[in-house]
């Protein structure tokens, strides 16, 4: 297995200024639902692996690189959750998230071709980027920002991977560009309300169970305030060009095409994001 580019021991997490972020609630929730995701990639990771185990190049790579830097991920936020906010049961509340979540991670979820679900893969490192760019802008403690930038870069380098084993993939099924666009449209509208919902519901779930004497579960309300702080954040930061060209890359528009319509699909997602 080929080493990480990076590793948690590079963060210095001795140095992180807890003044910054200890009492800022909606991100500690995006850092500790984006650990929950990325810890249990290797769940989805099997299902990759399976779909393309007649393919090496492939397969090695998500088994030898993709895997391992996901799961890196998951552990360095876990690191940094821990901590930080050290009266968190990180465990109990992963463990509650995976219970739900990975009823998700089945065969019969990845699309229906090759190269369509190298395109859903695109989409995915599409949001992930983007996510972790908004946080990096969100974000005042140091450490944090680097853990950001980080897995931003590595989220980067992954989409290029898919990027290209999907213009493999295009050749070999002969994908029209409407099936591209079926797979694009249809990944893009689970982004939100599958894992990534999952996660932070459990955060918010496992933050207030951790600050209520009791234990008990916490009031409706105050949940759902805390999860569309949260939300909100990351939507004040998103790079939303950055997400339009990454998003319409694997339709191979023309230059003078995707120019025009680059600006008006960032505005709407804007507008989106807002409302």
């Amino acid at each position: 297995m080929s080493p990480t580019r990076w590793s948690v021991a590079d963060l210095q997490l001795s140095r992180i200024d807890t003044k910054l972020v200890r009492e800022h609630d909606a991100l500690f929730l995006l850092v500790c639902s984006a650990s929950f995701i990325e810890s249990g990639s290797d769940t989805y990771t099997r299902n990759l692996i399976e779909r393309f185990d007649d393919d090496p190049e492939v397969a090695a790579w998500l088994r030898d690189h993709w895997e391992p830097e996901e799961l890196q991920h998951g552990a360095a936020l876990r690191a940094y959750v821990e901590a930080v906010w050290p009266g968190f049961d990180w465990a109990s509340a992963y463990a509650a998230f995976f219970e739900e979540y990975s009823r998700l991670c089945t065969m019969d979820q990845l699309e229906p071709t090759r190269g369509q679900e190298m395109v859903a893969r695109c989409i995915v490192e599409m949001g992930t980027t983007t996510y972790y760019q908004a946080l990096h802008e969100a974000c005042d403690e140091p450490v944090l920002r680097d853990l950001f930038w980080r897995i931003r870069c590595d989220e980067v380098r992954h989409y290029k991977h898919f990027l290209s084993y999907f213009m493999k993939y295009r050749g070999i099924e002969g994908l029209h560009r409407g099936r591209v666009l079926t797979a694009l449209v249809r990944r893009a509208l689970e982004l939100r309300k599958e894992d990534a919902s999952i996660a932070l519901r459990h955060a918010v779930n496992g933050r207030l169970r951790s600050g209520a004497p009791d234990g008990g579960p916490a009031p409706i309300a105050q949940a759902d305030a805390l999860a569309r702080e949260a939300i909100a954040l990351v939507g004040a930061h998103l790079p939303m060009d950055l997400a339009v060209r990454m998003t319409l890359k694997p339709l191979m528009l023309g230059p003078a095409l995707q120019r025009a319509v680059e600006r008006p699909l960032a505005a709407l997602g804007r507008r989106v994001l807002l409302t």
